[in-house]
């Protein structure tokens, strides 16, 4: 079986086990989050409160940290959830938002990662070069990286966390430190709707819950992303029609269709 048809099984897997994805996100993308799971076939909760994060991440079978509007108490939350996490072999998928941008976000992320075990980082090319300790360019939370030198980077942060690294952009690219993989789907109009990368996040959560093999779940959930995103732009007018389109395309996109309109290229 080769990695598209696997993709496709994956989503099948994801349809028929319904996973409960447990989020700690940030408030500008809560109900787009929770609605990414629903249109995908996956369930979610949203749970930030530190009296109850461990009892209900037992309850999942992932868990996503998107560290977009941080504070020192989600921090404290979301290190509570992911050590519980760990402890029961429930995969923790991080989102570094804005890493780049100020040093409470870098180093918030940084303690995450060195104090959980992360299965599938998440992010765009500035936030990952900041946690390598690369020079980056964000404006805010939004990446101003170009396109050349993503393969590099998704092997690098791979091996130095010790995860799978998924790095989107105009192309996404998916390491396990030694596979690269670069994803060729998705449309620029993603780029004009809050939250797509915070959806991408959701989603591999969604995956890595449901197969359990986080780079093909992580190639699954990007993939998904962008083969959603290029059937929704041709009933959309602009970026509202664009989003409510969007999710329509995550609830009506059937098996067959991903796997005949993905494009992944193996890089090695």
């Amino acid at each position: 079986m080769n990695l598209v048809e696997r993709c496709k099984e994956a989503l099948s897997l994801v349809r028929k086990r319904k996973p409960l994805v447990h989020h700690i996100t940030n408030i500008v993308v809560v109900n787009d989050n929770a609605n990414t799971m629903l249109s995908l076939g996956a369930l979610p909760v949203m749970a930030f409160a530190r009296e109850e994060v461990e009892e209900m991440v037992s309850q999942a079978q992932a868990l996503v940290v998107n560290l977009g509007t941080l504070t020192a108490e989600v921090l404290e939350s979301a290190l509570k959830a992911g050590k519980r996490a760990n402890a029961l072999g429930i995969p923790v998928v991080l989102d570094p938002v804005g890493a780049g941008a100020t040093l409470f976000r870098k180093e918030s992320s940084l303690f995450f990662l060195e104090h959980v075990r992360v299965t599938i980082l998440r992010g765009n090319a500035a936030e990952i070069r900041a946690l390598l300790g690369l020079s980056s360019r964000m404006r805010g939370v939004e990446s101003e990286e170009e396109e050349g030198g993503r393969l590099g980077l998704a092997r690098e942060a791979a091996r130095r966390f010790s995860t799978v690294a998924a790095i989107t952009g105009p192309v996404d690219y998916v390491s396990d430190g030694e596979r690269v993989v670069a994803l060729h789907n998705g449309h620029p109009m993603l780029t004009r709707v809050t939250g797509t990368g915070c959806m991408a996040t959701s989603l591999c959560g969604a995956f890595v819950g449901a197969v359990g093999a986080p780079f093909l779940a992580a190639l699954a959930a990007l993939g998904f992303l962008g083969v959603c995103a290029e059937k929704a732009i041709s009933s959309a007018m602009g970026p509202g029609s664009f989003r409510a389109s969007l999710f329509d395309a995550m609830y009506n996109l059937q098996e067959d269709e991903f796997a005949a309109n993905l494009r992944l290229e193996v890089l090695s």
